[in-house]
């Protein structure tokens, strides 16, 4: 993907405690820093999480794919980039990549796969689809 193609960008450095023995980021920690991106493009789109639940729509993670690319290390600076696609009526699919700073060393692909459900039932989310031009 071009820069055009990610319409966010979130910046990020390494703390210690996220690394394992090995001194790298431990493998769960990237989800906590893709989940956290994540929330910011929605909030960037006009998107509030806590709001859209309190209108009984929650969005949810469904499938979550990574690759791997290159470790990082404490104190390391990195930045996420974001863009989403629509995948049928009630999917919505992240797509994000983590790239190390200053050489933009790709560390990590993921794609998140995610529904909208209310009251535990997948539903076609208009107007939020709207919201993010996917509509």
């Amino acid at each position: 993907m071009n820069d055009q193609e990610y319409p966010h960008t979130l910046e990020f450095s390494v703390r210690d405690y996220e690394c394992d023995l090995q001194g790298v980021v431990n493998n769960a920690n990237y989800q906590h820093y893709l989940e956290h991106a994540r929330h910011v493009f929605l909030e960037s789109q006009g998107i509030s999480f806590s709001q859209l639940h309190e209108e009984g729509l929650d969005l949810i993670v469904a499938r979550i794919e990574i690759d791997y690319k290159y470790p990082l290390r404490s104190h390391d600076k990195f930045f996420i980039k974001t863009t989403l696609l629509r995948q049928g009526n009630v999917r919505l699919v992240f797509v994000q990549d983590i790239f190390r700073i200053p050489d933009e060393k790709l560390v990590l692909k993921a794609r998140v796969t995610g529904a909208a459900v209310r009251n535990g039932k997948p539903v076609f989310p208009a107007e939020l689809l709207k919201k993010l031009g996917l509509e």
